[in-house]
């Protein structure tokens, strides 16, 4: 007799840990940089048009076809056809990949958050120099928000070719994290399914609290008013449209074979028609709700920058022409400039290139994205704020928690096929599989903690994930609706669930995102091939900022490698069947 599969204590425990898993670090540093790049209030068009046609069908799909098959990605592609294994070996092998550097995100979580206590916080100021006779040259030069981030925290490199030695610090602070997700996993969904409870909830009453103060803040409005006005001439923008279908792919986490994993647990009879709609639909109302956090804080720290920026010109004027003080104010600076330029002009000629310009649409303008806007944007408005350390705490907790119920997707995707496997499983217990995935993990994650670790964590972001998760989401569509057969699928969920499959989740299955699945996939190697030589951003301590520099030889063959290890298993494993088929019937026929 096989034995019992697993399953939810109830239909809750699966929403909460699809929500903690498709609710991430996306949904706050992602989302908003793109409604900033394209146009506000407007990018909601494409958005909302990409969740209809792309999101809700392509979750749904996953979902039921975890639910049907009650196996982990391998066996539940190997069921619908030997020869397509190869589809959830690549799904294991890219969740692999992410595994091994999304934990680093948490690391530097928890380095932030037991930095958080300290009064004041040690990224709101620039440490002295050797001397100690003024502030440090490159925290001057860069800011002390960049100085904590790149110096104290990362201490990078100059170049991606000059490695230098594990930090210390950020490795100890990534066995934490591999600890905590080992923790989490370790009895499978009898503790996934309480630990998600927290990690997806958690999050939403960080978010309200923030909300709450960041509309409080000084400069809110601005920030939020540049968010909400529409620029509706970006609606013609192609990659307006790219921008959300993918955002929308990428959010929901598909491809990876979290969700058929976690659907794999369910009971047969569930609606999971009903929960792709709830979890796509809180997903992204999750992400526009961060948006009016993020842009409710941006605008207080672009208005105090804007204000901080006219205090210093106000200051330099007054100091230099001798003005009576109080007499220039921000409603009159521009009108004096001119009366200043006009009647002294010799002298306002070698005042001339101190004088900032200073434009609160220029500080708006400025879009940041993924670690940049966590670490860097959030903590320089962090640190204006009063009870700072608060703040702090609470704004890096949520982090933790967005970060680590997406890891505990992410591990399931990887450990669901491993223990569904009667060889592996036969051998070793449960609990010995999950403490070898992550001890692997976490050792080839020290890669990342290294002093060049920065830059190759960008390579595996950039491109660990997107071409071959969009390849293996366009096979597994083709699979379900013209190997298995759309018509035969149907009749296996109402079977299961008692509910037709209607029109629209078919022609969305059949064709629509398929075509669409393509097209992005055109636009993404059409994209690499014009783009060139491959850059990256390196940070130049002299100069306190980065500069753009072309990768190495040996950074674009791991590129390659990167993309190539998880799309070639699909051919490989698929070749590999046919053989061994060919092999089979030939031993099996009979000697003459």
């Amino acid at each position: 007799m096989e034995k019992a599969r697993p399953q939810w204590g109830n239909p809750l425990q699966f929403i909460f840990a699809c929500i903690s898993y498709a609710v991430g670090l996306g949904n706050v540093w992602r989302f908003p940089y793109l409604c900033q790049m394209y146009g506000g209030g407007s990018f909601l068009v494409p958005y909302v048009i990409m969740l209809v046609v792309e999101g809700m069908p392509l979750l749904y799909l996953e979902l039921a076809v975890g639910q049907r098959m009650r196996q982990g990605s391998i066996g539940a592609w190997r069921t619908i056809s030997p020869y397509l294994s190869g589809v959830g070996v690549a799904s294991v092998v890219v969740s692999f990949f992410l595994s091994m550097y999304y934990n680093v995100i948490n690391a530097w979580g928890f380095w932030y958050l037991f930095h958080s206590f300290q009064d004041p916080l040690p990224w709101s100021v620039c440490p002295l120099n050797g001397n100690r006779t003024g502030y440090d040259e490159e925290c001057e030069k860069a800011s002390s928000t960049q100085y904590f981030w790149y110096r104290k925290t990362l201490n990078i490199s100059p170049s991606i070719q000059e490695n230098g030695g594990v930090q210390w610090e950020p490795a100890l602070c990534l066995i934490l994290a591999w600890l905590m997700v080992y923790l989490c996993i370790l009895r499978g969904t009898e503790s996934t399914g309480k630990v998600v409870y927290f990690t997806a909830s958690m999050p939403y009453c960080v978010l309200i609290i923030y909300l709450v103060r960041g509309l409080t803040l000084h400069g809110a409005t601005n920030g939020l008013m540049y968010m909400f006005t529409p620029k509706m001439e970006q609606l013609a923008n192609p990659k307006a449209w790219i921008n959300a279908a993918t955002q929308i792919f990428f959010s929901l986490g598909l491809g990876f074979g979290s969700l058929i994993a976690f659907a794999s647990y369910n009971e047969p009879s569930n609606n999971c028609q009903k929960h792709a709609i709830i979890v796509s639909i809180i997903n992204s109302s999750t992400s526009i709700f961060a948006s009016i956090v993020t842009f409710s804080i941006y605008g207080f720290k672009a208005t105090f920058n804007y204000e901080n920026c006219l205090k210093k010109v106000i200051l330099l004027l007054t100091n230099s022409f001798d003005l009576e003080d109080g007499f220039l104010t921000a409603s009159n600076l521009e009108e004096v400039k001119d009366y200043l330029a006009s009647t002294y002009p010799s002298k306002y000629s070698e005042v001339f290139p101190h004088i900032r310009n200073c434009s609160l649409e220029s500080e708006l303008d400025t879009a940041v994205q993924g670690t940049g806007l966590a670490f860097i944007v959030y903590t320089e408005a962090i640190k204006n704020m009063e009870v700072s350390q608060l703040w702090s705490v609470l704004y890096f907790f949520m982090l933790l928690m967005l970060g680590m119920g997406s890891m505990l997707g992410n591990t399931a995707a990887i450990l669901t096929p491993l223990t569904d496997s009667k060889v592996i499983s036969s051998y070793l217990p449960k609990e010995a599989i999950s403490g070898l995935v992550c001890l692997i993990s976490c050792a080839i994650g020290m890669v990342f903690t290294m002093e060049a670790g920065n830059y190759w964590f960008d390579i595996f972001n950039d491109y660990a994930a997107t071409l071959s998760l969009l390849l293996i989401v366009l096979v597994e569509t083709i699979a379900v609706c013209y190997v298995y057969g759309l018509k035969r699928f149907g009749s296996d969920l109402q079977a299961m669930t008692g509910r037709t499959l209607n029109w629209y989740w078919k022609a969305m299955w059949a064709f629509v995102s398929p075509v669409l699945i393509i097209s992005l996939f055109v636009f993404y190697l059409s994209d690499y091939i014009l783009t060139g030589t491959l850059q990256y951003q390196a940070w130049d301590a002299t100069q306190g900022q980065l500069v753009t520099k072309d990768y190495p030889p040996h950074a674009l063959a791991v590129i390659g490698l990167l993309v190539a290890s998880s799309i070639m298993c699909i051919p490989l494993v698929a070749l590999g069947t046919f053989i061994r088929n060919r092999l089979k019937r030939g031993g099996s026929s009979p000697v003459a």
